[in-house]
């Protein structure tokens, strides 16, 4: 518990400005996103649109990952690579930006729908979306870490879904991963308490299927075991004595992601 870092004013401004340049990106992402774009295409947009704004992308040969952004498509959980795989109609893809801007970290992810989505792809979308609502509403000085996690996994095994555990939130500021972990299940109650100033992302793995996962050959992209679709959503907060602030909170609604049979809307 002591090695988690408390961020100071200055810090979760440094942390806010890297958020929102990836939050930015994201929504830009959205609006380039069609059926006939190679993963590589996005790849491109991302780390050019990064480079512009004086950032860099924090992807890029992290641990050996070769691109700028993780590209998810169908039953990929995360840290898919991208390269010339083609969106087809009725795929949807999670799209997670890392920016560093002047040595902060600002994370953030979104699923997209390509074309028009089947009912399981729209459902188990709509199920992360709510399910990192309801976690973002956990948050708040004394609450516990079990309490985001419990309420991601109440909802999204309510609504017949699963939760993957393999992966977790993280906290993030001056390094992309550091304490504590953010687990997506648990009970209420328990786990590390939480005090304004601590920063962290939420960021949901929900399956259609079971929640086991495997890593390709790769060494990155994780995929559901049983083949069953998978969609995520992240934001990255700070913690606050009455709640949290979303700090890669978006300015508009995103492209291609937020269907207009939904009246659910994600924190902008």
């Amino acid at each position: 518990m002591s090695n988690v870092t408390i961020k100071s004013v200055k810090e979760v401004n440094g942390i806010r400005v890297a958020c929102q340049m990836a939050a930015d990106t994201l929504l830009k992402v959205g609006e380039m996103l069609k059926a006939g774009i190679t993963t590589d295409d996005i790849d491109r947009f991302v780390h050019e649109d990064t480079i512009q704004r004086g950032a860099w992308p924090a992807p890029l040969n992290y641990h050996g990952f070769p691109k700028s952004v993780c590209t998810s498509i169908n039953e990929v959980v995360c840290h898919g690579i991208p390269g010339s795989q083609v969106l087809k109609d009725g795929d949807i893809i999670n799209v997670d930006v890392t920016t560093i801007f002047e040595g902060f970290y600002g994370d953030t992810s979104a699923t997209f729908y390509i074309g028009k989505p089947s009912a399981e792809a729209r459902k188990v979308t709509e199920v992360s979306r709510k399910s990192l609502d309801l976690a973002i509403a956990e948050v708040r000085e004394g609450a516990r870490l079990g309490d985001i996690g419990a309420a991601i996994q109440e909802y999204a095994e309510g609504q017949g879904c699963s939760v993957v555990r393999a992966f977790v939130g993280h906290g993030i500021g001056r390094q992309f991963h550091e304490p504590p972990q953010v687990h997506h299940y648990g009970r209420r109650g328990s786990g590390m308490r939480l005090k304004a100033g601590m920063v962290f992302t939420i960021e949901p793995m929900i399956n259609v299927g079971a929640f086991e996962v495997e890593v390709l050959a790769d060494k990155w992209t994780a995929v559901t075991v049983d083949g069953s679709l998978s969609a995520q959503f992240e934001h990255t907060v700070v913690v606050t004595k009455s709640g949290c602030e979303v700090l890669t909170k978006r300015t508009r609604q995103l492209v291609n992601s937020e269907p207009a049979w939904s009246a659910v809307v994600a924190p902008a």
